[in-house]
């Protein structure tokens, strides 16, 4: 709660994630992974990194250089956080996931301390020139995550 600053009209739901504190909002693309790490082979810190080398991958064909950091997690471009990472794991299971920002209004972020890190800049990939709707952007990291898991992504519109 020390991270709420001002939550105004936002409704706030306590979640057994890591993480701290986010916002969700229209425009943000939210990918929850129900996957059991030992059947996957995956440890916590490998479902990290593949997490975040898929959302970097997607980045990357949109001509968008983005990283990691160290302690962290999540994904950032020009310092600020395009993607935070807030996962649960309970006997090998993992539950929650990536939130990706597309082309929300980011102003509820100036109301926390993002990911619980005071002043951390976020940004969205309309701000980076990517126009791509929501729907389309989704099927892209889906295929990649799916890819980076040894799965083929299966795609219904």
């Amino acid at each position: 709660m020390e991270h709420l600053l001002d939550a105004g009209n936002i409704q706030v739901l306590k979640v057994d994630r890591g993480g701290q504190v986010t916002y969700h909002g229209p425009g943000q693309l939210i990918a929850y992974l129900l996957l059991d790490l030992k059947r996957a082979g995956l440890g916590v810190k490998g479902l990290v990194n593949l997490l975040e080398t898929a959302v970097i991958d997607l980045l990357t064909t949109q001509a968008i250089h983005a990283q990691t950091r160290l302690g962290a997690p999540g994904v950032y471009v020009g310092g600020a956080k395009i993607a935070s990472l807030g996962l649960r794991v309970k006997q090998n299971c993992c539950y929650h996931g990536l939130a990706l920002n597309v082309d929300l209004d980011l102003e509820p972020f100036s109301r926390i301390n993002p990911c619980g890190y005071p002043g951390l800049a976020v940004t969205r990939l309309l701000d980076l020139g990517v126009t791509l709707p929501l729907a389309k952007i989704a099927e892209k990291l889906a295929t990649t995550i799916s890819s980076r898991l040894g799965r083929q992504a299966i795609i219904q519109s």
